[in-house]
């Protein structure tokens, strides 16, 4: 009985690793048009420039989820970054792996606030 349960437990992680897997394949795909594979099989100067491209486009994610653009897709954010955690996992030298780009605010410029209304 329990070899089968054991089976079951590795045939569900292999099964979430797959899905996990094709998820962040197509997030990059769609977003920057760069293959997975191809990226993370890349020698550490051209893996280091894909690295910031897909740093700009989290960025453009996380601004269009500020601005609550109707594009803005969560699981696409998500899987974005977790790509972006296995290519700096995938064995670039400690003094070429990118920082994370600084997070620019800008100060808008908003109407004040409307006083409270008093019934």
């Amino acid at each position: 009985m329990n070899d089968i349960r054991a089976e079951s437990q590795a045939f569900r992680a292999r099964q979430m690793a797959e899905t996990e897997n094709a998820r962040q394949l197509a997030a990059l795909h769609l977003a920057c048009g760069i293959d997975l594979k191809t990226a993370l099989s890349a020698a550490p100067e051209p893996r280091l420039r894909l690295i910031i491209r897909l740093e700009r486009a989290i960025e453009r994610e996380r601004l269009k989820g500020m601005r609550r653009h109707w594009t803005y897709d969560l699981n696409r954010h998500i899987a974005l970054k977790q790509v972006l955690d296995r290519l700096r996992d995938a064995g670039l030298p400690p003094r070429m792996v990118a920082s994370p780009a600084p997070c620019r605010t800008q100060k808008r410029r908003r109407r004040p606030k409307a006083p409270p209304k008093l019934y």
